[in-house]
C-alpha cells in the first residue's frame, strides 16, 4: 500500500523516492515478518500448550531427552502466520 502512495509524494520529499526500490520493499517485508514471529510467537506456544500438542519423547533414548517432553512442535506455524 505506502508503495502506491509515498512515490508519488516524492517529488515533494525526495526520501519517499525509497519505496520505488524493490530491495527496500524486500528489507520492509521481513522486518515486518520478523516483528509479527516474534509478537505471534509467544501466543502460539501458549496457545499449543494449552491444546497439549507435544512432542513424545521415546523412553529408550538418552535421559537428557526426557526433559524435552511436552515442547510444542508445531513452531511452523509461527512462520507460516508471520510470512503471510
Amino acid at each position: 500500500m505506502l508503495a502506491h502512495l509515498l512515490p508519488g509524494l516524492s517529488e515533494l520529499f525526495g526520501p519517499f523516492n525509497v519505496f520505488v526500490y524493490i530491495s527496500f520493499r524486500t528489507a520492509g517485508a521481513v522486518v515486518t515478518s520478523l516483528v509479527l514471529a516474534f509478537l505471534l510467537g509467544p501466543v502460539v506456544i501458549r496457545r499449543l500448550k494449552l491444546m497439549n500438542v507435544g512432542q513424545v519423547v521415546r523412553e529408550i533414548g538418552p535421559e537428557t531427552h526426557l526433559a524435552k517432553s511436552g515442547t510444542p512442535t508445531m513452531g511452523g506455524v509461527i512462520i507460516i502466520l508471520a510470512t503471510t
